[in-house]
């Protein structure tokens, strides 16, 4: 995505989110347990809470690492189970493999009834059909858990979907439901609704019972998840909504956006707002949030029990808030580290995350610190250009192109790698 991609229509009409799901079916009712957080049903399938558990940045043992701290993560799964947070969304790359090894070590010691667990077959890492029983088997010994609750295809993408077809993903997939291995099957999605129409009409008829997309209000238009979500209520595939936050982004806008929304409900977080925006869309049954620390899950715990969706005054609240927040926004990024690790060293999330908080806070000296702090090791001057992130990117971000702009804003100087000068130079240019 280019900055000029990514700016446009920053001056959005008002009315854009007011009218998120006018026209809408329900694809099931609301249930409010007591005491627990709301839930919703899926068609054919079981009730389950609308806000589940992604396990895709738990609390780790060093900052550096890739290992989950088990201490803490018993404790919040502790209080998400008390609270009717069952659903837990793990995968085969989270933290390094860790993730759905911390499953193994700390969910399973629940009775396994009383929760849901979804994985995914990871088609980046396949290389022949063979893989596919060997992954599969890795995830049962991992996660302990004996079967899955939602088992889906992982990051499908143009180049994936291919993959996918290749190998006979799907098809494996069917062949565990019927095993039992599984019980219902899916898959989750980053790239165009051109792409999702397609995957969405081979499979629809095909036992495909629900698709993962990610979708917040900054994304209703920029990412175009409008348009995805309406693709699938249209063919009556319930939605999961990864992202909703995109990333912690939208739980820290900036003070004019933050000023809108305070000024409308004083008591309610940025955060809340933005979980609201999804669970007010009719065809979405579970909101995925990654819940780091115990504030995150209480807070969220709070939003979700007796859910009230946003009224048509406050969707033109939030409307109005996206229009002063998009006008100081930086890069796309959501933190997730698809471009990482970069073989030439360079910190890219951590270098658009601390841009992206200069450009919400607009504290510059506090930017320009953190950034030189990062050294020229990984720094953007240590980009070569190899485009590798680019390729990984889910939002499909220009990733060294956004680093050089960043690097030339601090140090006045481009970003361009003494090797890319030299090659440039020998061709003239």
């Amino acid at each position: 995505m280019k900055r000029r991609d990514f700016f446009r229509n920053s001056l959005m009409a008002l009315g854009g989110l007011a009218a998120a799901n006018a026209g809408a079916e329900t694809a099931a009712a609301t249930t409010n347990p007591a005491g627990k957080v709301s839930c919703r049903k899926l068609p054919g399938g079981p009730t389950v809470p609308m806000l589940g558990y992604g396990l895709m940045r738990m609390p780790k043992v060093s900052a550096g690492g890739s290992t989950i701290n088990r201490e803490e993560a018993a404790r919040l799964i502790e209080t998400a189970m008390k609270s009717g947070v069952n659903y837990f969304d793990t995968a085969y790359m989270y933290h390094g493999g860790d993730s759905e090894k911390m499953v193994g070590d700390v969910l399973s010691k629940y009775p396994r009834e009383s929760y849901y667990l979804a994985d995914k077959m990871p088609l980046g890492y396949l290389r022949k059909a063979e893989d596919l029983e060997r992954i599969f088997a890795e995830q049962l010994e991992r996660t302990k858990a004996g079967y899955f609750d939602f088992y889906l295809m992982h990051n499908i993408s143009r180049h994936t979907w291919g993959v996918a077809r290749k190998l006979g993903v799907w098809d494996y997939m069917k062949k565990l439901k019927a095993a039992g291995k599984v019980r219902h099957i899916g898959f989750s999605f980053h790239d165009t609704p051109e792409l999702l129409q397609e995957v969405v009409a081979a499979l629809k008829d095909d036992g495909l019972e629900f698709v993962q997309i990610q979708l917040n209000y900054l994304d209703w238009d920029i990412y175009r998840s409008e348009e995805q979500y309406n693709i699938l209520t249209k063919a009556g595939i319930p939605a999961i909504v990864m992202e909703p936050l995109r990333g912690g982004e939208l739980a820290s806008i900036n003070e004019a956006g933050r000023k809108v929304l305070s000024a409308a409900a004083p008591e309610s977080t940025p955060a809340q707002w933005a979980f609201r925006f999804v669970g007010s869309l009719p065809n979405v049954f579970v909101t995925l949030s990654g819940m780091t620390r115990m504030e995150h899950l209480v807070e969220n715990v709070g939003t979700f029990t007796d859910f009230a969706p946003l009224t048509p005054a406050e969707k033109k609240t939030l409307d109005a808030a996206l229009v002063a927040y998009r006008s100081g926004l930086g890069v796309p990024c959501t933190g997730c580290r698809y471009c990482m690790p970069c073989p030439e060293g360079v910190d890219i999330p951590r270098i658009f995350g601390l841009h992206n908080q200069y450009k919400a806070t607009g504290n510059r000296w506090m930017f320009e610190s953190a950034y030189k702090g990062l050294g020229s090791a990984h720094d953007a001057s240590a980009c070569i250009y190899c485009e590798l992130c680019v390729e990984q990117c889910p939002q499909h971000i220009n990733i060294p192109e956004e680093l050089a702009s960043i690097h030339a804003d601090v140090s006045g100087k481009s970003a361009l790698h003494p090797a890319v000068r030299d090659y440039l130079a020998s061709l003239g240019e």
